[in-house]
């Protein structure tokens, strides 16, 4: 592994874990609504950045074919899956479903560049998920909930696992960029079925929806894609774990609580798991394919490019139950 790429992902899930604190303020919002204009006012600023770029690079067919499947799923479906489980089960048993993320991109990620997954790194993602859940907690369901999360995190998966092939050629921008701006008429398409009523937002509301958009989504997502073009989708994936831990450590500090021994227990784990990944890899990431680490894996423009000072969902359309930045 490369620090710079862990940084990537590290920083990503610091940001989601913390967002519950802008989501509070729409949490009455339409969801549906939310998160088409949170999408559009992400993809204008991408196009922004990648107008930016030198480098005129444009997605042929099978690319954007790819990039819809991305908006599809990653995005569009799993708000609309996400929705539903909420309906059906407390968000506590969703985020430990989709907690398992970690295990799930460790053994597909390989698989999906054609090798085997590794044993060890198999287990370090065990061990992150069980620190992951015990800090997440647990809840009550029923059987279409359950279904709902699994859905969820099959989303949370394809988030990452469609994308990861196309980074080598069209970078983190340019990914992220078609990807939410795909995702905007699909969510527009499906306001009709809903049963959301879409109206204009309140100041506070507008205030919360572009930072949502123009800073968390736009810095999360080229973040989160820089850090899998240059660890890969398995490695990556790890520090999915570390979202309910950010989420956890940015409440104590809102809330004024200190989290009991067993939270403290699953921040632990999560901890160990890392640490047995990093041993497992001896620092390095093996450089070929669309794993290798290179300097497309942040362009010029990007806020993600090393030197800039950005330090970008959903339940309200902010952070997911999941920690990704959908």
């Amino acid at each position: 592994m490369t620090r710079r790429h862990i940084a990537y992902c590290v920083l990503t899930c610091a940001i989601l874990g913390s967002s519950f604190v802008v989501s509070r303020s729409i949490v009455g919002y339409p969801i549906l609504s939310g998160q088409a204009i949170r999408y559009a006012l992400a993809a204008l600023a991408l196009f922004a950045l990648v107008a930016r770029d030198p480098r005129r690079i444009h997605p042929n067919g099978r690319e954007l074919a790819r990039l819809a499947l991305v908006a599809a799923t990653g995005l569009v479906a799993f708000n609309v899956l996400l929705l539903f489980a909420l309906r059906h089960a407390e968000p506590a048993v969703i985020a430990t479903v989709v907690g398992a993320s970690p295990l799930l991109l460790a053994l597909l990620g390989p698989l999906q560049e054609r090798r085997r997954p590794a044993p060890r790194l198999l287990g370090a993602a065990a061990v992150v998920v069980a620190g992951a859940a015990i800090v997440s907690g647990f809840g009550a369901s029923d059987s279409a909930g359950l279904v709902a999360a699994v859905g969820v995190l099959l989303c949370e998966a394809a988030f990452s696992l469609l994308a990861a092939p196309l980074l080598a050629r069209l970078g983190p921008v340019r990914v992220s960029a078609w990807s939410t701006a795909l995702a905007v008429p699909l969510l527009l398409l499906l306001l009709p079925f809903s049963g959301e009523r879409p109206r204009l937002p309140d100041a506070s509301e507008a205030a919360a929806l572009a930072f949502l958009g123009l800073v968390l989504t736009v810095v999360a997502f080229v973040c989160w894609y820089s850090g899998v073009a240059g660890l890969g989708v398995d490695r990556a994936g790890l520090f999915v774990g570390l979202v309910p831990v950010f989420a956890l450590i940015t409440a104590a500090a809102v809330d004024r609580a200190l989290p009991g021994p067993g939270k403290v227990a699953g921040v632990l784990l999560v901890g160990a798991g890392l640490v047995i990944a990093a041993a497992r890899s001896g620092g390095r990431v093996k450089q070929d394919g669309w794993n290798a680490p290179r300097s497309s894996s942040a362009p010029v423009a990007s806020p993600a490019s090393p030197g800039n000072s950005a330090s970008s969902s959903a339940c309200t359309t902010g952070a997911s139950p999941s920690g990704r930045p959908t």
